[in-house]
Order: structure tokens, then sequence, then C-alpha cells
């Protein structure tokens, strides 16, 4: 089903593009936590004023957290977000060396249950890590994804956690990045969590969702700016 799902989505809104140069899994990391709980554009303005003002991460050791709660406010959460962002730069300097390149040899369980041990980052964030930035064929689960793959029918779990591992159980090769972006899109601009447009899906017939809304038939608005593919263009 995952494999005739994603054909409909590609021809509803296009094979989402990737950056040609994959980004750096660390820069990747910090974007993605910054990208918890507010929109693209705005964690996409956080990430860019870090950017801007620090040249490297291991500059991070020497700045008091609320400094970064600062530069980062327009993301929301900017206390807890700072925290996790300085806790991860202290951790990874404590390891030697304040970079994620050595994950690029881990497997995808270990990877993860390495980046979940820090503070401040759940399944989600550490599995945008390896779609996005080590190309793993790897589905990560927000709350889009998680919404529309139960409604579909894809899974039946109460979690997004859980709809992650039921998710990627099995996931068939080569399709988690255009799977994934454009299920957002679906969740964004018409599989809205009240009076989803199913008046306009392209997936009404083979969604197995009870309660479809198909007096709705007004286009959504088009939201496709991903932050987690323009990560790699502020390198």
């Amino acid at each position: 089903m995952i494999v005739a799902v994603n054909k409909i989505l590609i021809n509803k809104f296009g094979l989402p593009e990737r950056n040609k140069k994959l980004p750096d899994p660390l820069d990747l990391l910090i974007a993605t936590i910054l990208s918890q709980n507010t929109n693209d554009n705005n964690s996409y303005k956080a990430f860019l004023n870090l950017k801007s003002k620090y040249k490297s991460w291991d500059q991070l050791l020497d700045v008091k957290r609320t400094s970064i709660e600062k530069l980062i406010r327009t993301a929301g959460l900017a206390k807890q977000k700072s925290f996790a962002i300085k806790n991860l730069i202290t951790n990874l300097d404590a390891r030697g060396k304040v970079n994620l390149n050595f994950i690029k040899n881990y497997d995808n369980e270990k990877a993860i249950e390495l980046l979940t041990s820090f503070k401040g980052i759940g399944v989600k964030t550490a599995s945008c890590v390896l779609l996005f930035s080590l190309d793993r064929n790897v589905c990560p689960v927000d709350t889009h994804v998680h919404r529309t793959t139960n409604r579909i029918g894809i899974v039946t779990e109460k979690t997004p956690d859980k709809t992650f591992y039921a998710l990627n159980k099995n996931f068939p090769g080569g399709i988690a990045h255009s799977f994934h972006t454009n299920l957002i899109r679906l969740g964004r601009e018409i599989c809205k969590p009240a009076k989803p447009n199913c008046g306009i899906c392209p997936l009404v017939e083979i969604c197995k969702y009870p309660d479809k809304n198909l007096n709705n038939t007004s286009a959504g608005k088009k939201r496709d700016f991903m932050l987690l593919d323009n990560v790699g263009s502020c390198q």
C-alpha cells in the first residue's frame, strides 16, 4: 500500500526536490531541534540566525544558553530548544569532537539509540538525521505523517513513535524521502486535523478514514517549503 500511496502523492504534488549535497549531520540535527512544534519558516529563520552568528558549532561551548535562546526565539520554545542544543554540543565535546560524522558508520538502530540519548532529541528528530543527512531509506514520523498514515490505513497506532516503528518495519526501498515529504504536504494542505479537505484528496478512494469531510472541496493553501531540504544550502 505504501508504494501505491507514494505514486498517487507524486502524481499530485510531484517528486520532491533534494539538495544535491547532503547536509552535515550536526547541522541537520540542530535544524530539526529548532523545527519542533513550529512551522518550517520560523525554524529556518532561527537556524540562519545561529549559522550567521557562529561559524562552527564548537563556538557554542563558550556561549551562554540564554544567548542561544535569544537567537532562536522565532522558533518558539526557545528555552527548551536552547537547552537541548547546548546539552548536545557539550556532550559531543565530551566525546572528543563537536561533530556527528562518526554516525555515518552506525546502522540505523544504533544511530537512533545514540541520538535519542541526548536530552530533547526524540525518535522523530533522530530519524530526520538518518533520512535527510545520511540518505537512509527511513521515514520519519511527525504529527502529519502520524495522522495521515493512520487515517489512510497504512498503520493503526496511537502515537507517532509507535507509527514510526510500524511504518519502517518493512519499508519499501528508495522512496522514504518522497513518501515522507509528500505526506507532510498532504497533512498541511488537505488532511488537516480538523475538517480535512477530503473532497479534493487524491487518496480519497483508498483512504479508510471513517469521518471523511467530502463536502469540503476547497483547495488548501500551498505549503511546500521544507526546512530540512534547505539546510544544506546554508553550509
